[in-house]
């Protein structure tokens, strides 16, 4: 049941599953693996090695502390001009109906981490190292440097922008913010904390000396 549109260009050792639809003029790169389900555009370039398409990181904790692993039913949906770097993984959705979503025009870079029932708004960038937990929405026209961490269940604005190893533990709900560190808050004010941090160590000894004297 799998479906292959015009033009598609696939290399050698890519597997696709059952049920697979590869829209037109898609190129996928050697060891590409599209999961059972998966759904992919037009205009779409996967690099070597990604995985579309795994179970997500899912398991039940049982009474004798080990874990028990809970189905992962769903699909991924990659829509039209999606670029998708190497080694990059994207979870299928947990439920049955579900998708973990990747819309038109995104751009991953490799080695990225997107986990179950993500879904990533458009023409959002993300590089490389870069880690999304589960059920996380991410706005449209978003740019997240490398090694970004994400918490899941969480919201993010459009046009919000994260510098690099940045950590994101709630919702950006204002539209356009720069933001960066961990916690990641405002750009601005994180460089004028920095600069106070970097001169913690002088700013401990003048104390010390003027305890001293007291």
């Amino acid at each position: 049941n799998v479906r292959i549109g015009n033009n598609v260009k696939i290399y050698p050792h890519v597997f696709i599953g059952d049920d697979v639809v590869i829209g037109d003029n898609t190129i996928l790169h050697p060891h590409v693996k599209l999961y059972a389900g998966t759904r992919v555009g037009n205009q779409c370039e996967i690099h070597a090695g990604a995985v579309i398409g795994s179970d997500g990181f899912g398991f039940a904790p049982q009474e004798d502390g080990s874990y028990k692993a809970i189905p992962q039913m769903g699909n991924v949906i990659i829509e039209d001009n999606v670029s998708i770097g190497a080694n990059t993984v994207i979870d299928c959705a947990t439920l049955a109906g579900d998708s973990t979503i990747v819309h038109r025009g995104v751009k991953l870079d490799n080695l990225i981490q997107v986990a179950h029932n993500v879904e990533i708004g458009s023409d959002t960038v993300i590089a490389a190292q870069s880690g999304i937990s589960g059920s996380t929405k991410i706005g449209r026209n978003c740019v997240i440097a490398g090694q970004v961490g994400m918490a899941g269940h969480i919201t993010i604005a459009d046009r919000t922008s994260f510098g690099a190893q940045s950590g994101i533990l709630k919702s950006v709900t204002k539209e356009g913010q720069q933001m960066i560190g961990y916690p990641a808050f405002d750009k601005k004010e994180y460089f004028r904390a920095y600069a106070v941090f970097k001169q913690l160590p002088d700013l401990n000894a003048r104390l010390r000396e003027l305890q001293t004297k007291l």
